[in-house]
């Protein structure tokens, strides 16, 4: 056991950004796969799935020696195999099983810890009894609507809701900046909450004449925040080069008119870490790379 160790779990195709984050700070992690093991405290690395603190590495001597000594840190524990993957399923069946149906949003937040788990060599497990991420490897599904959704980008409103531990409600007044299909004023409008859409492209037909929502057309970067009295919840998620979202997003906030922010990051070509790290120094931000994010991240500012 060694207290120290941290792992970084990536997307594979991200996996480079998080090799590039971990050398930037000093650290020259040992990969396994996906997996970036270090022997050095958690740090803030944007395109990790998952974090697993303060790992444990340990020798078995069998299959039911595995399960036996990761039941004695913990009682969930989600497998990521990169290799072995029989051995570690053989391991996987003899512990609690975890939950596999897709969630229905909008949900709660697991209160129990999630533990990841993997076999570096047939006889060495390596394993964190708690996670940054509470749901398995870092990935939500939720039940997917197929039929009125306007576009799948909903599912990424949906996840940021789920770790923001808080909702739109029936009353709110929330606008959507660079709305067109309308996936996320589609989940506001649902939720209850009353809607100003905006974008250069109109909504789907449907989301056109819902009560809640009031579309209207035009270049998201020319609308300013002293139209507006109160603004619940400032959604965006705007196709545009991170620096210039910063520079615009700073009127909004200089305004105090606005209680909750969720934005989209959109990388163009490499990742401007520069800007990324601007955004997570205005006070009670997070940005985190979510199970449906792409090649971007998501930036919160949520006040309970």
């Amino acid at each position: 056991m060694n207290p120290s160790l941290t792992a970084y779990l990536s997307k594979p195709e991200w996996s480079h950004y998080v090799a590039k984050e971990l050398e930037e700070n000093g650290q020259k992690p040992v990969r396994y796969g996906d997996l970036f093991l270090t022997e050095a405290s958690p740090l803030t690395v944007f395109w990790a799935k998952n974090i697993w603190f303060d790992c444990h590495r340990f020798e078995i001597e069998s299959i039911g020696d595995a399960a036996k000594k990761l039941r004695a840190l913990g009682r969930n524990w989600a497998p990521y195999g990169f290799q072995h993957f029989r051995r570690m399923q053989l391991i996987q069946d003899r512990l609690p099983m975890l939950p596999s149906k897709p969630k229905t949003f909008p949900c709660l937040l697991p209160s129990a810890p999630m533990g990841a788990w993997t076999l570096l060599d047939e006889h060495t497990v390596l394993a964190s009894p708690a996670c940054a991420n509470p749901f398995p490897n870092g990935e939500i599904h939720f039940i997917e609507n197929k039929t009125e959704a306007p576009s799948r980008a909903y599912l990424k409103l949906y996840e940021a809701l789920t770790f923001a531990g808080k909702l739109p409600k029936p009353g709110d007044f929330c606008i959507d900046a660079g709305s067109s299909p309308g996936g996320w004023t589609w989940v506001l409008a649902a939720l209850g909450a009353t809607v100003f859409s905006f974008d250069r492209s109109p909504l789907e037909e449907k989301l056109m004449k819902h009560p809640l929502v009031t579309f209207e057309q035009g270049n998201v970067f020319n609308l300013k925040p002293d139209r507006f009295d109160k603004i619940d919840w400032f959604c965006c998620d705007v196709i545009c080069y991170p620096e210039k979202l910063l520079d615009w997003l700073q009127l909004w906030l200089s305004s105090g008119k606005v209680m909750n922010f969720i934005c989209t990051l959109k990388m163009q070509g490499e990742p401007d870490f520069s800007t990324i790290r601007a955004f997570l120094k205005i006070p009670n931000s997070q940005i985190r790379h979510l199970f449906n994010n792409k090649h971007e991240l998501t930036w919160m500012n949520i006040h309970q």
